[in-house]
């Protein structure tokens, strides 16, 4: 028989047949438990993302249920594979398609750093083109390994402030990479 395990309850005040907290919290746990992954996938690490969706290690436990094929239906973008410089405005304009909030994962060696193909042709890691949370090292990466990641960015996003994306940080990130917002 297999144990329930639910998500943590945030910290807050409890009494007999109450809990109290901020909304942050509540608003954090929510998004963090139901993230809609957009897999890029482009190479070998792509099969082992197949692999985490599947019945063995089922990226589904961890809120990630319904991978979206649609960057305006996605809030968490995979990127798998080695991106070659012609694919970056591709890869640039399905990652500012996403609504925020929006969360990325450099999944493998290629996505992170270019991998062993450092080539003029391909992109040295995705962050010279969009701001990545969470790097998975491995080339490729164990479906192990792809869960802590998305665990890592569950915890950013749990703890994420909600007006962190409208702050001039943030803001300036995003000019760094040349994305522009509308949002004020």
């Amino acid at each position: 028989m297999s144990k329930v395990t639910l998500a943590e309850a945030p910290p807050g005040v409890e009494g007999a047949g109450f809990f109290a907290t901020s909304l942050d919290k509540v608003i954090g746990l929510a998004r963090a438990n139901s993230l809609w992954p957009l897999p890029f996938a482009t190479s070998c690490c792509g099969i082992e993302f197949m692999a985490t969706m599947g019945s063995t290690y089922d990226l589904a436990r961890f809120g990630a249920e319904r991978p979206s094929f649609s960057p305006r239906q996605a809030d968490m973008l995979l990127v798998m594979g080695t991106i070659a410089k012609k694919m970056a405005p591709v890869l640039k304009q399905v990652y500012t398609q996403m609504a925020e909030p929006r969360w990325v994962i450099a999944v493998g060696a290629c996505a992170s750093s270019g991998g062993i193909f450092d080539t003029y042709s391909v992109l040295q890691g995705i962050d010279e083109i969009i701001p990545v949370d969470v790097y998975v090292p491995g080339c490729p990466p164990r479906p192990e390994a792809i869960l802590d990641g998305v665990l890592k960015l569950q915890e950013i996003v749990k703890s994420e402030s909600l007006n962190r994306r409208n702050t001039p940080e943030y803001k300036a990130l995003l000019e760094k990479y040349g994305i522009v917002t509308d949002n004020g």
